[in-house]
């Protein structure tokens, strides 16, 4: 009982310096770190500007224009996940460290949700507001937002294994990912519109909530024997 204890410790540990590292990583290069935060707030702010101000108007397409938005931003910063360290043998050596492949991709993916995917949920009030939702919609579109994100990041992992060994392997990977997200991108937005309507957005955020924890079981299985395929 103790050997498992001590094996647990240390592996959370292991991914308490991965998460750290890659944190500490994303705020050495501002420029992939505002990215997806700028592209988010450049292309909800185009809407307004390309259609009618009418309130009315961009109310209703509030939802669909928010998660459209936050699934592109997120996947900009997809390709960095794996390839920097790939490229310059960081994974090579972390993966041989005896600390499990595995641990590696859950540090990494859920550092890179905490630099992009949270940034998103913040900020998408100040977005919201400017596309005409009611506030009481704020915690329902904040809630799916996180899930959503959150999810797409473990899919994005999924793909970014697969072409991290790949010289553009960013098409590829936009390729794989965004058919998977669509869900995310429907129910999603149904979320947000039921919610500014008045009505019950549950149903919606249940499915979420189902998709983000299956997600979380089992993308960090495959997007380990992904990168064991490329490094192999």
């Amino acid at each position: 009982m103790s050997v498992n204890v001590q094996g647990r410790v240390r592996s959370s540990a292991a991914m308490g310096l991965v998460i750290r590292r890659e944190m500490a990583l994303s705020f050495r290069r501002p420029d992939q770190l505002l990215q997806p935060l700028v592209f988010f707030l450049i292309v909800t702010t185009l809407f307004p500007l390309g259609l009618s101000p009418l309130m009315s108007l961009l109310r209703d397409m509030a939802p669909g224009v928010l998660w459209v938005a936050a699934l592109l931003s997120s996947l900009l910063a997809l390709d960095h996940l794996f390839k920097s360290d790939a490229d310059d043998g960081t994974l090579e050596q972390m993966a041989l460290s005896g600390q499990g492949l595995w641990l590696i991709v859950v540090g990494k993916t859920f550092a890179h949700w905490l630099v992009s995917g949270v940034a998103l949920v913040l900020v998408s009030p100040l977005v919201g507001a400017a596309l005409g939702m009611p506030a009481h919609a704020f915690g329902t579109m904040m809630l799916s937002l996180a899930m959503g994100t959150l999810t797409l990041s473990w899919l994005g992992a999924i793909g970014a294994g697969l072409t991290v060994g790949l010289r553009r392997g960013n098409m590829l990977l936009s390729l794989i990912v965004l058919p998977l997200a669509m869900p995310l991108l429907i129910f999603g937005a149904n979320a947000t519109d039921r919610a500014i309507g008045g009505e019950s957005p549950a149903g919606a955020l249940y499915f979420l909530a189902a998709l983000c924890v299956i997600t979380s079981t089992l993308a960090p299985f495959a997007a380990t024997a992904a990168l064991r395929i490329t490094l192999e």
